[in-house]
């Protein structure tokens, strides 16, 4: 099974990048950065280097959340908000100390979940931001509970018509949801061998950007905001590929975003 063989990979996940950079101030991001990067950091003395490379991919990864969360609408500590696909939990915990809200977060990997579960606890918001061992396309919570939805860089391994409309049925009416995400550029045509790359590395399946509007609409969900994001991400690219936490993948994305055949979006969009 497809989503098996998913859970899998993230169970067994400990990306250095993933876990160096959350060791800076204890929020864990599964994402990318964007934003303008401080090559300073690559200067001065070798023996701190890497500390303060961590640091500002960090600030990047920061930056990129804290862009969703803008886009979330107003909240408050009586609203209650979905992070589907919710890794080891970051945007959760933003979310929770930037409005308030009750936080319900949801993965298919039990070892993300555990961990996720272990941050708020230590945070003392373990009764406000809870994680589920549960599929985001089937989450079995009420309908209509949620005044807020995200996904941030998880869409590429689910069917979309399925996912929003699991996300139309748990939204209220007028509720906002948001996603930061990869597409592949339907104006380029196929998808070309780099996103091939990032597929096999990551076990997953890049959509069309087309394919995001198309289901978006069919699910009553009216699309409010649109930001291209690919040229804001190409620095955190450049400099995670000049470090030792590179992954091998870093050239893959340079090489989709430069070509035209990736773009690294933001979608919001409110329930109708």
């Amino acid at each position: 099974m497809y989503q098996r063989s998913v859970a899998d990979y993230w169970n067994a996940e400990k990306n250095p990048v993933n876990l160096r950079l959350g060791e800076v101030d204890g929020i864990y991001h599964h994402h990318y950065g964007i934003g303008e990067a401080d090559w300073s950091v690559l200067d001065g003395p070798e023996s701190t280097r890497e500390e303060r490379v961590v640091a500002e991919l960090h600030r990047l990864e920061c930056a990129q959340a804290d862009l969703l969360m803008s886009r979330l609408g107003p909240l408050g500590p009586d609203d209650r908000v979905l992070d589907a696909g919710s890794g080891r939990g970051g945007s959760s915990i933003v979310a929770n100390l930037r409005f308030g809200c009750q936080v319900d977060g949801v993965s298919i990997s039990e070892s993300q979940v555990a961990f996720a579960n272990e941050q708020a606890r230590r945070r003392g918001v373990g009764e406000r931001v809870r994680f589920h061992f549960r599929n985001m396309l089937d989450t079995g919570f009420p309908s209509g509970g949620y005044q807020a939805i995200w996904n941030n860089e998880s869409t590429m391994y689910v069917e979309l018509s399925l996912l929003f409309a699991e996300h139309s049925r748990l939204l209220a009416r007028g509720g906002r949801y948001v996603c930061i995400t990869g597409c592949y550029n339907d104006a380029y045509g196929l998808p070309s061998r780099a996103i091939s790359q990032i597929n096999a590395h990551y076990i997953c399946d890049i959509h069309p950007r087309s394919t995001y509007f198309r289901e978006l609409s069919a699910n009553r969900l009216v699309p409010v905001d649109v930001v291209d994001l690919t040229a804001a991400a190409i620095p955190y690219w450049e400099l995670r590929a000049k470090t030792s936490l590179a992954t091998g993948i870093e050239q893959a994305f340079l090489d989709a975003y430069s070509n035209g055949s990736f773009q690294y979006l933001l979608i919001a969009a409110d329930r109708v």
